[in-house]
């Protein structure tokens, strides 16, 4: 079975994205971006965080796509779908954090209907299209699932995860090379907070915590 995957955008509007933009901002990537373009992959990976290395690592690990096809596609607010290679200027960014990811906006939702139907004419039947991002809401899910119908996937573990649980989710799984089960687009996307990830990361700030807490004991 053949398997692409879509990944959500970051949030060009937040404070990370603020912090790339600053006009004094003088680490790699913004003096990069502000003199030329940048690989859109590592944009939102700086903007996003954990969440975004997790949705990419993910899908370099486990894409199995038709002969043809890209692994992975972002979803963007104003550009459709964009490979995470694709060059992105700063002002390209502006342009990305002056557009809602809302349906309601035509700015959105018509380039991202054009290319997700694009995308749904050609591929093989073979093949499903993951959807690495938000699922308890329809900003993505609703117009994926419209025009994808049944080709539609989610990883299970994503119920009841916020964003950086799914990020950690996404790269404990890659690092194990120990791929998500996937459901179909019409199972259940809600439900109880799920239990946390342990990954390296939080098994070292347990430590710290429990150390800190040994040395407030001992005074």
């Amino acid at each position: 079975m053949h398997r692409l995957f879509l990944l959500s955008p970051a949030n060009c509007g937040g404070k990370r994205a603020a912090l790339l933009l600053r006009e004094g901002a003088a680490f790699d990537l913004a003096l990069r971006l502000r003199h030329g373009a940048v690989p859109l992959g590592e944009v939102f990976s700086f903007v996003s965080g954990l969440y975004f290395r997790g949705k990419l690592a993910y899908a370099s690990r486990f894409a199995r796509p038709p002969r043809g096809f890209p692994a992975a596609q972002v979803i963007t607010s104003d550009r459709g779908l964009l490979s995470p290679a694709a060059p992105v200027t700063r002002a390209d960014l502006v342009a990305c954090a002056g557009v809602p990811v809302d349906l309601a906006d035509a700015r959105y939702r018509q380039p991202l209907a054009r290319d997700v139907a694009a995308l749904a004419a050609t591929l093989p039947p073979d093949c499903d299209v993951v959807l690495l991002g938000s699922i308890a809401t329809g900003k993505y899910f609703d117009l994926l699932a419209d025009v994808l119908g049944g080709r539609l996937r989610f990883p299970a573990g994503f119920v009841g995860r916020g964003d950086m649980s799914r990020g950690a989710l996404m790269l404990a799984a890659a690092r194990r090379g120990e791929e998500l089960p996937y459901v179909a687009a019409g199972a259940v996307r809600t439900g109880p907070r799920a239990p946390g990830v342990d990954t390296p990361t939080a098994t070292a700030s347990r430590a710290l915590r429990a150390a800190a807490r040994a040395r407030r004991s001992a005074r």
